[in-house]
C-alpha cells in the first residue's frame, strides 16, 4: 500500500488556517463566511448547506477548521483535539469519495483540494493510518493534473502550495518541482511588472500576497532554492496593494474587495520616496494627497483590459475619498452568490461611469488612458472607449490644495450619456436645484454640480438630474441605502465634485469656470482642454 512507501517532511504552516473557537469547533459548531453557526454535530452530513451558500460550502469542505485543532494540539499537547481532527478527517476520507454518487460537487472542487492536501499533511505529522496517506497520495494526484490546474489564478496558486507540501510529504521531489515551477510561472503571468494582479480586485491581489508568503516558506522549508523570480513579483504586489489602499487605511473597493477590508501593516506605512500619485498599467491611477495622513484626499479611476476573473464592469470609474472619508463609493462585492442583485454589482449601472443613452453595452471591452498630466496641485487624465458602440471619452482633473473632483463626459454628436454618482451611505439629500445636489452628514456637505458644455455658446447649469437610492454592499452579504444621482442626458456634460461645501458657486467669466469653494476659488479653463503631456 502507498503508505508503506517511504515518506518526508511533513511542511505543516498551520498559522495559514483561518482562526476558529476551538472549544465551540470540539462541539461541533462551526461558523464560516460570516453567518451564524452551524451544529454539524459528531456525525457530519457533508452535503449540507444550510445557509445555501456556495462560500460555506467550500469552507465546510476544505477541512481548515479541523486543521486548526492539529495547530491547537501543537500547542497544548491536549489529545482529545488531535482525536477530534482525525475522526473527522477520515469521516471525510470514507464518505467523499472521488465520484462517487452522491457526493457533493464542493467535495472535489479544485480550490477545495487544494486548500484541503494541507490539512491531511499537519494531520500527518501525528497520524499514520493506511486511509490518511491514500487520501494524500489521490489529493496529489488531482492537484499535479494539469486539467485541472487553474494557471495564473489564486486557486492554482493553492494547487502548488497543497501540491509542494504534500509531494514533500510523501517523498515525490517530482511533485515537489512541479509545483514550484508552476507557482513561478503563474505568478510572471498573473502580477504585471509593476505589481498589478490580473485578477482585477486589490482584495485579491492582497490574497496572492499573502498566500505567496505562504508558498515561500513551504519552499523554504522542502529545502529547494527560492525562486528569486517568485519573491520578486511578490514584491511588486506591495506597491500596488499600498497605492490601492485609501487613508482610512482601507482598501479601495473595486472589483470583488468587499468595502471594509483592512490593509496590512505595509501598505499602511508606505510612501517614503514613493509618488502620492502612481498610473498603473494594467488599468488603475490611484492619488493622494500625501502618504500618512488620513485626512488626505485619494482617488481612483479605472480603465484598461476588458473585465475579467474578479473584475466588475467599472471602465472610466472613480471614487473619491476627502477630509477624513468616502464620498463617491461604489456598488461594491456583495458576494460569490449566483443572484439578479450579485449581477447587478458588476454591471456599469452599479459603478460611477458614463453610460450612453439608448445604445446596447458590450462586456469586456478594454479602455485606454489616452493623455494625462501629473503636477503636485492638478493632476488630469483622458480615458476612452467604444463599450456602447459609440466613443466615450471621460476626462478628470483632480484639485490638491483646495479639494475638488471633476469630471468631463463626451459623447459624439447625435449621442447622449447621462452618467451615475453612488454616494456613501452616511451621506444624505440635504438640497436639490437645478444642477446642483447637496448631501450632509451632521454638519458636513458635500456638493455636486452639472454643467452643460454645448459645443457652441456658453456653458451653465445643467438640471434634470435625478436623486435616487440603490442598494450598494458594505461588506460581504452587507447592504445599505445610499443616494444615487442620475446626470440629465446630454452629448457633454461637466460634473463637479466639492467636499465641505454646502452650496459651492460657479461663475464663468471669458471662457473660464471658477468652482468657489471652502478652500478657494479653482479656475478651470474653458473648453476643458488641459495639454496632455504623457500618452497612455
Amino acid at each position: 500500500m502507498f503508505w508503506r512507501s517511504r515518506s518526508g517532511r511533513a511542511i505543516c504552516l498551520a498559522d495559514q488556517f483561518p482562526v476558529v473557537d476551538v472549544p465551540e469547533v470540539m462541539r461541533g459548531r462551526v461558523r464560516f463566511a460570516g453567518l451564524p453557526p452551524v451544529d454539524l454535530g459528531t456525525d457530519v452530513d457533508w452535503r449540507s448547506n444550510p445557509h445555501g451558500n456556495r462560500s460555506w460550502a467550500l469552507n465546510l469542505h476544505t477541512l481548515r477548521w479541523a486543521g486548526r485543532l492539529v495547530a491547537a494540539y501543537e500547542r497544548t499537547g491536549d489529545q482529545d483535539l488531535l482525536d477530534r481532527a482525525a475522526a473527522v478527517t477520515h469521516d471525510w476520507l470514507r464518505e467523499n469519495p472521488r465520484g462517487g454518487p452522491g457526493v457533493s460537487p464542493w467535495a472535489w472542487a479544485e480550490h477545495a483540494v487544494a486548500l484541503r492536501a494541507p490539512v491531511l499533511v499537519c494531520l500527518s505529522a501525528h497520524v499514520r493510518t493506511d486511509r490518511l496517506w491514500d487520501g494524500l497520495a489521490e489529493h496529489g494526484e488531482v492537484l499535479a493534473d494539469s486539467a485541472l490546474y487553474r494557471q495564473g489564478h489564486n486557486h492554482g496558486l493553492d494547487q502548488d502550495i497543497g501540491l509542494l507540501v504534500v509531494g514533500s510529504r510523501l517523498g515525490r521531489d517530482g511533485w515537489r518541482k512541479l509545483a514550484i515551477r508552476r507557482m513561478t510561472a503563474s505568478a510572471e503571468l498573473s502580477i504585471d511588472a509593476q505589481g498589478v494582479l490580473h485578477e482585477q480586485a486589490p482584495r485579491y491581489g492582497l490574497y496572492v500576497h499573502r498566500r505567496l508568503g505562504v508558498a515561500l516558506r513551504a519552499i523554504e522549508e522542502s529545502g529547494a532554492p527560492v525562486p528569486t523570480r517568485l519573491t520578486g513579483r511578490r514584491a511588486s504586489l506591495e506597491t500596488y496593494i499600498a497605492h490601492a489602499t485609501q487613508p482610512d487605511g482601507r482598501l479601495v473597493p473595486i472589483g470583488d474587495s468587499p468595502a471594509g477590508t483592512r490593509a496590512p501593516a505595509f501598505a499602511t506605512a508606505f510612501g517614503h520616496g514613493e509618488p502620492v500619485v502612481k498610473v498603473f498599467d494594467g488599468g488603475y491611477v490611484f492619488g493622494r494627497t500625501s502618504w500618512g495622513d488620513p485626512r488626505s484626499a485619494y482617488y481612483s479611476v479605472r480603465f484598461g483590459p476588458g473585465r475579467r476573473l474578479h473584475g466588475h464592469e467599472d471602465h472610466l470609474g472613480v471614487t473619491y475619498h476627502a477630509h477624513g472619508r468616502n464620498i463617491l463609493v461604489e456598488a461594491g462585492f456583495h458576494s460569490y452568490e449566483k443572484t439578479a442583485y450579485a449581477e447587478w454589482t458588476r454591471s456599469p449601472e452599479a459603478h460611477n461611469v458614463p453610460i450612453v443613452v439608448g445604445a446596447g453595452f458590450r462586456p469586456g471591452t478594454p479602455t485606454r488612458l489616452t493623455g494625462s498630466t501629473l503636477s503636485p496641485s492638478r493632476q488630469t487624465f483622458r480615458l476612452t472607449d467604444d463599450a456602447y458602440g459609440v466613443c466615450r471619452t471621460r476626462e478628470i482633473p483632480v484639485e490638491h490644495g483646495p479639494d475638488l473632483m471633476t469630471v468631463l463626459d463626451s459623447v459624439p454628436a447625435g449621442s447622449a450619456s447621462r452618467s451615475r454618482w453612488h454616494f456613501d451611505p452616511s451621506l444624505r439629500p440635504v438640497s436639490h436645484r437645478d444642477g446642483v445636489v447637496v448631501l450632509g452628514d451632521g454638519d458636513w456637505r458635500v456638493t455636486l454640480l452639472h454643467l452643460a458644455l454645448p459645443s457652441a455658446g456658453l456653458a451653465g447649469p445643467a438640471g434634470g438630474q435625478t436623486v435616487g437610492n440603490s442598494t450598494i454592499s458594505t461588506g460581504y452579504l452587507r447592504t445599505a441605502e445610499a443616494v444615487t444621482v442620475s446626470s440629465p442626458e446630454a452629448p457633454r456634460l461637466l460634473t463637479v465634485i466639492v467636499p465641505g461645501a454646502a452650496d459651492a458657486r460657479v461663475s464663468i467669466v471669458d471662457g473660464v469656470i471658477t468652482v468657489h469653494t471652502p478652500g478657494g476659488p479653482v479656475m478651470l479653463p474653458w473648453p476643458v482642454q488641459p495639454p496632455y503631456d504623457q500618452p497612455g
